[in-house]
């Protein structure tokens, strides 16, 4: 597999094709998924060729954003499938990399933990200091895509997702459940 050569790749890909308006699902995102992956990933004792196909599934993760929101997992899945095999990807790690990818669709159901792992990189900002300016991007891609009408109704959804989500691996919730608790009071006292 020629990993850094596909990484390049959608990160180029990803660079040229997002909607501009995507203030949230960009390649910092993308970047920053990557980055929390492979710290879970290696605290949890991944490596090898697990490694590798977790972190290829974090680069295309939200590259179906190219193609369209709704359903974008799926559409991330399609591109993998297009693009991989160039990069000498087998059928069969194409496929595990799509399963690991559809961990992120909300509400998360990962299938593995390669798929806990990425499930829980893809929200690793939940639980950090800098979840408030990640946050309001995610509040102004919402605004401009109409998923919500005012800073109270955010907040709203924000509370409801909180209270629904959980982290999966042991090293997400050491390191990540406490803050997110914290940050989760914070956005309950802005509705008070």
């Amino acid at each position: 597999m020629q990993f850094e050569e596909a990484g390049r790749y959608i990160i180029s890909l990803l660079n040229r094709e997002l909607p501009a308006n995507l203030c949230y699902h960009n390649v910092d995102h993308t970047l920053d998924v990557y980055s929390a992956a492979e710290h879970i990933a290696k605290a949890e004792g991944v490596t090898g060729k697990e490694l590798t196909l977790l972190l290829t599934a974090a680069w295309f993760h939200d590259s179906g954003h190219i193609k369209g929101r709704q359903d974008h997992e799926k559409l991330s899945c399609s591109i993998a499938r297009e693009s991989l095999p160039q990069f000498g990807y087998s059928t069969a790690d194409i496929e595990h990399i799509c399963e690991i990818i559809m961990a992120t669709k909300l509400p998360q159901s990962p299938k593995d933990h390669l798929g806990e792992i990425l499930a829980d990189a893809d929200l690793d900002y939940l639980g950090r200091d800098d979840f408030f300016e990640i946050s309001d991007k995610l509040y102004k891609e919402f605004c401009l895509t109409g998923h919500v009408t005012s800073k109270e109704h955010w907040n709203q959804v924000q509370v409801e997702f909180f209270e629904d989500h959980r982290y999966f691996t042991k090293t997400a919730r050491a390191e990540r459940e406490t803050k997110k608790e914290k940050n989760l009071q914070l956005i309950k006292a802005e509705l008070e």
